[in-house]
């Protein structure tokens, strides 16, 4: 089994560079003409719809109509367990833009693709926290929305189980009174779990887009409570999928 999930990777790998090699062009578009950042999604979201039917893993988006419901730019907020996290969010068909830690960029071609289109972070750095922070309100306020995994990073050491939000996306959001919209990645760590292995199952893909949070009228004294109400909307999902899981937490606590 072990040797088959290793073909199986190394199989993933060659079509996600493979593809990424084919639409590079493309995003250096997207990099080199301001105006047309949009284009670097739309390309995410054509990699996407080809790449996975490729590797034969199921997806399925749930919660679409909810995704109708913002007009403008939001702040979009995810649990993260896994490294498909990222690619998988290809599938949604609304452009926006990632706030991504910095070593991303040291990747070849990628790297450089990631930095000209998403906002770089080094988590260590407080400056850098607090540009990442400048930078994400000057993208809204242009009409980008932005993918934000709030947790900081794959941190937690018993997924399905989150660990405590941070503020930035909140903040953002809140200052330029855009909505939060909530998202459930339910199976990920089971498809490709952070455990250095790098070895993939193959389980369904499912996106969950929550109803839009709206922040109209909050202020910076209601960011624990909005942190708190995404952070809820998510856990529920997580222990609607995984009950035995929470109990036996639950139990041992």
């Amino acid at each position: 089994m072990v040797f088959l999930k290793r073909i199986y990777s190394i199989y993933a790998a060659i079509w996600f560079i493979g593809l990424f090699l084919v639409f590079f062009p493309f995003y250096l578009l997207a990099i080199w003409v301001k105006p047309w950042w949009k284009l670097g999604g739309h390309i995410n979201y054509i990699w996407a719809r080809i790449y996975f039917p490729l590797i034969f893993l199921p997806t399925r988006v749930e919660g679409l109509q909810n995704l109708k419901k913002v007009k403008g730019p939001c702040v979009f907020c995810a649990n993260h367990f896994s490294y498909i996290d990222i690619p998988i969010m290809g599938l949604l068909p609304k452009p926006f833009m990632f706030i991504g830690k910095s070593s991303v960029s040291k990747v070849p071609l990628f790297g450089y693709m990631f930095k000209g289109l998403h906002i770089m972070v080094n988590r260590s750095s407080l400056k850098s926290r607090y540009e990442t922070v400048v930078r994400g309100r000057k993208a809204v306020a242009e009409g980008k929305s932005l993918m934000v995994f709030p947790e900081g990073g794959i941190l937690t050491k018993n997924p399905p189980r989150m660990v405590r939000f941070k503020e930035g996306a909140f903040r953002i959001a809140i200052n330029e009174q855009v909505p939060i919209v909530p998202i459930t990645l339910p199976s990920n760590f089971r498809i490709l779990p952070d455990d250095e292995t790098y070895l993939p199952s193959i389980h369904t893909a499912k996106i969950i887009i929550h109803e839009p949070i709206s922040t109209v009228g909050l202020t910076e004294k209601d960011m624990p409570a909005l942190r708190q109400q995404t952070f809820d909307v998510i856990d529920r999902t997580l222990r609607l999928h995984y009950p035995e899981f929470f109990e036996t937490e639950e139990a041992i606590h």
